[in-house]
């Protein structure tokens, strides 16, 4: 029986160390023309290190976070529709108040700001959340701005110019155009169909009328330069 009550004496010893070295950390929410009270803030909570520890904040705005043994913090407050500042805050193992400074999110802990704050810690809202996002109105300039829109409209321009341009055409230009637009709707159905080998030589010969072409009348172009010196020598 003796060894339940070594520890329960050793649990009461410890409690009471532990509590010793403990702080109840308080403050207060000062209520103003953004939030006006606790009707406004609605459920809320005060914590360290994202709630690691917390307290619950009473009508006059005061909370309390128990037993915080020493250490650095960063103090926060966890309400729907308000944002706070955040905190730092340094408890010490000797029976000194804490030490306050501001905090900005994302910066490291040390070294520490050389400005304190009093305490008791006294914090503000500083802006209210507003989850609402107002629908987009119709844009025409918006929309002409989308580069697919762009090219809609200069596709259906070509559409409506192209009779237009094939009236002004030459016919020897016309029916080639016709013939490579043949040439080319039969490569495309060749592909849908799955006959690649005919799609590619059609391709191939396609590519390489062009230069039969030019080569073609390139000769013309010579037999005419050579008539035309033959005649000239044969009038001398």
């Amino acid at each position: 029986m003796r060894i339940p009550f070594t520890l329960l004496a050793l649990a009461r010893t410890w409690s009471s160390w532990y509590s010793a070295l403990a702080l109840d950390l308080k403050g207060r929410i000062q209520w103003d023309e953004l939030c006006q009270g606790l009707g406004d803030l609605g459920q809320a909570s005060v914590v360290l290190d994202h709630g690691r520890l917390h307290g619950g904040v009473t009508r006059d705005g005061i909370f309390t976070i128990p037993d915080v043994p020493a250490g650095t913090y960063v103090l926060s407050v966890l309400a729907r529709d308000f944002g706070f500042e955040k905190l730092r805050i340094d408890v010490f193992e000797s029976e000194s108040l804490p030490e306050v400074r501001p905090y900005i999110p994302g910066t490291p802990l040390s070294p520490a700001a050389p400005v304190t704050l009093p305490y008791p810690i006294v914090l503000h809202a500083r802006q209210r959340n507003d989850y609402f996002v107002p629908p987009e109105s119709f844009n025409v300039l918006g929309m002409l701005q989308n580069p697919m829109m762009l090219m809609m409209l200069g596709v259906g321009a070509m559409v409506l110019l192209m009779p237009y341009l094939m009236k002004n055409m030459d016919p020897e230009a016309l029916q080639d155009f016709k013939e490579r637009q043949a040439r080319m709707s039969s490569i495309q159905s060749s592909l849908q169909s799955g006959d690649i080998k005919s799609g590619f030589s059609a391709l191939i010969s396609a590519g390489d009328e062009p230069k039969a072409l030019t080569s073609g009348m390139a000769k013309q172009a010579t037999t005419s330069g050579v008539k035309n010196r033959s005649g000239k020598n044969k009038r001398r």
